[in-house]
């Protein structure tokens, strides 16, 4: 069924919301500043968005502060560590190297964002420097930045995301069990994965 109030045109969505403010279009850059480096500095988690062949893909990244490596105002190196090797964001890269980062560090409402260009190195300097405790990253990605700005706070501020009154319970939560009991439809036992697979998790994070 066709939705006759639906957007479609970008004359029409603009003419829906209007003019950026002058302070919106003048926050952007190519390249980072002080304090831009000093986010990504302090920032141990970030989302990564991709799009390839098979549509798009959005997945969390996340270490010590800092793990996201500057190495000049145009260029990051991000460590690809151990995870379930569906490499999604990985095969879209191969196909289509743009990219979009979402910084986030807690306790801040405001993010950074960084959209860029990514290729896929095994470069053995790289794998030994961005390594950690003693365990490489099965891959490097490198990020050339094109665009690079802070995104305002309102949506953090909304959602209350570092309020402790707003953290759900563990008892209103899915477990990553119960989840992949259902998404398996029974294929996978979600009591007998949080009891035996959950704590493996945390002991095999590299």
């Amino acid at each position: 069924m066709t939705d006759a109030h639906a957007i479609t045109t970008l004359d029409a969505l603009e003419r829906l919301y209007g003019r950026p403010s002058e302070r919106a279009v003048l926050k952007q850059r190519d390249r980072l500043d002080a304090a831009s480096r000093a986010f990504i500095a302090v920032s141990p988690f970030l989302i990564l968005a991709t799009s390839g062949a098979r549509g798009g893909d959005c997945t969390p990244r996340g270490d010590q502060p800092g793990f996201v490596e500057i190495t000049d105002d145009r260029t990051l190196l991000l460590p690809d560590r151990r995870g379930n090797n569906r490499i999604d964001s990985l095969r879209n890269i191969v196909e289509n190297p743009a990219v979009a980062l979402l910084f986030l560090a807690p306790g801040a409402d405001q993010t950074l964002r960084v959209n860029g260009r990514a290729e896929i190195t095994v470069d053995p300097s790289l794998i030994e420097r961005l390594s950690f405790a003693g365990k490489p990253p099965k891959s490097v990605l490198r990020i050339t930045i094109d665009d690079v700005f802070v995104q305002c706070p309102r949506a953090l501020l909304r959602a209350g995301l570092w309020n402790p009154a707003n953290f759900a319970g563990a008892d209103t939560v899915p477990s990553m069990g119960r989840l992949l009991e259902a998404a398996t439809e029974g294929r996978v036992d979600g009591a007998r994965y949080d009891a035996e697979e959950a704590p493996r998790t945390r002991q095999v994070l590299y």
